[in-house]
């Protein structure tokens, strides 16, 4: 069974919120910007992109089966 790209873009912001949030902590904790800081706020942002990119397709998907 495969899963539709609004679940997965769901399950991508998702992740994306919770390296955010692991950042804020990790900062916080150690009072600077590490490289571990630095990876998981990239980490966040490639997860928040795709996220975006597959809610968009699901809408693209949905539009384009309405109109046949």
């Amino acid at each position: 069974m495969r899963q539709s790209p609004l679940f997965s873009g769901i399950i991508y912001i998702f992740l994306g919120t919770l390296f955010t949030f692991f950042a804020i902590q990790n900062i916080n904790e150690d009072g600077g910007w590490g490289f571990f800081t630095i990876l998981l706020i990239i980490l966040a942002t490639f997860d928040f992109g795709s996220g975006i990119r597959m809610i968009l397709f699901h809408f693209q998907l949905k539009r384009q089966q309405t109109k046949k």
